[in-house]
C-alpha cells in the first residue's frame, strides 16, 4: 500500500502552482532543502518520479495523480471542518472549472450563477476537445468535455448534444456562394475560425467535399466576437444552434446548406472525490444543460 503524507502532496502542488522549488518553499515558509526532501520522500513512497527537474517543472503522470489528491484533500478538509465546526465558517472554497467558450456564452453561465454562493469559481476557457488536460493535471476540479470516457480519478456524466450550423449573412452568400455551397465556392469563401485548435469548420468542409479545403481564414478567439464577425459578413462560421434561432428566423443569417450541421456531444467530468460544493456545481451544470439536444 502506498503511504503518501499530505504535506508531501501539498508540497508538490505548491511547486506546480508557483513554478519552482524556491517559490514553493517561500509559499510554504520552509527551506528549499525541506521542499527537496519532501519530494524525494514522495518519490520513494510512490516508487517513481513525480516531476521533471526542468524549467519550468513538469509533472509526470504519477505527479498529476498526486496533485489531484492534494487538491481533493483540501476540499474534503474544508467539508470536514464545516461539519465539525459549523459555527466557525472558513469562507468559500476555491474551485477551478474548465468550460468551453461556446457553452459559457450560451448556457453554462446560468447554471454557475445559480450556485455561485457555494464556491469561489475560476473559469478556465478551453476547447471541449482539449479540456481534460487541465483536469488531468489537477489544475481544475471539473470540466465540460467532448470525451465520454472518464480519466483516472474522475467520473463522467453526459450533458447533451451541442449542434453547430454553418451560417453566413445573405450579403456574404450572394457574394461568395451565389451558386450554392459547393466545394469550389467554399475553397475561396473566407471562413471564421475560433482558434488553431478549432476544427469544427474543417470537419464540416471535409464532410461536404470529401477532401481538405484551405479557404482564407480569420481567427477570432472569443465567442461573442466570433458571432459578431459572422454577422458582420467577415466570413461564414459554425455557430451553436441555440444561439442563432432568432437570426435564422429573421433572415439575418442563412444556413449554408439544408440540413447542414455538426453535432458535438458534451460530457461533464469531475474529480471522483471532490466536495459538497463540487457536487452542487455538477448538479447545476447538469440542470442548465437541459437546453441541449
Amino acid at each position: 500500500m502506498i503511504d503518501i503524507h499530505p504535506e508531501q502532496a501539498r508540497t508538490l502542488a505548491a511547486i506546480v502552482k508557483h513554478g519552482s522549488f524556491d517559490a514553493a518553499a517561500s509559499h510554504l515558509s520552509v527551506t528549499p532543502s525541506a521542499v527537496s526532501q519532501r519530494i524525494r520522500a514522495l518519490e520513494v513512497a510512490v516508487g517513481r518520479p513525480v516531476l521533471s527537474r526542468a524549467r519550468p517543472v513538469e509533472l509526470t503522470e504519477t505527479g498529476e495523480s498526486v496533485v489531484r489528491f492534494a487538491r481533493q484533500l483540501e476540499l474534503l478538509t474544508a467539508d470536514l471542518a464545516e461539519d465539525l465546526q459549523p459555527d466557525q465558517p472558513l469562507g468559500l472554497p476555491s474551485l477551478a472549472l474548465v468550460i468551453n467558450s461556446d457553452s459559457l456564452h450560451t448556457w453554462a453561465l446560468k447554471g454557475l450563477a445559480a450556485v455561485a454562493h457555494t464556491a469561489q469559481l475560476e473559469i478556465l476557457r478551453e476547447d471541449q476537445e482539449h479540456s481534460l488536460d487541465l483536469l488531468r493535471s489537477g489544475a481544475a476540479a471539473g470540466a465540460i468535455t467532448a470525451t465520454a470516457t472518464p480519466i483516472p480519478g474522475c467520473l463522467s456524466r453526459r450533458l447533451g448534444v451541442m449542434r453547430y450550423v454553418p451560417v453566413c449573412t445573405p450579403t456574404f452568400a450572394r457574394k461568395w456562394l451565389d451558386d450554392g455551397a459547393t466545394a469550389a465556392a467554399l475553397a475561396a469563401a473566407p471562413v471564421i475560425i475560433y482558434d488553431r485548435k478549432d476544427d469544427l469548420q474543417d470537419r464540416w468542409l471535409r464532410r461536404l467535399s470529401r477532401k481538405p479545403l484551405q479557404p482564407p481564414r480569420h481567427y477570432v478567439p472569443a465567442a461573442q466576437e466570433f458571432g459578431d464577425a459572422v454577422r458582420l459578413g467577415m466570413g461564414w462560421g459554425m455557430m451553436p444552434e441555440i444561439e442563432i434561432g432568432e437570426d435564422l428566423r429573421r433572415g439575418a443569417l442563412l444556413a449554408l446548406a439544408p440540413g447542414a450541421f455538426v453535432d458535438v456531444t458534451l460530457h461533464w467530468q469531475q474529480w471522483r472525490h471532490g466536495s459538497a460544493a463540487l457536487d452542487e456545481i455538477a448538479a447545476a451544470i447538469q440542470l442548465a444543460a437541459g437546453v441541449l439536444r
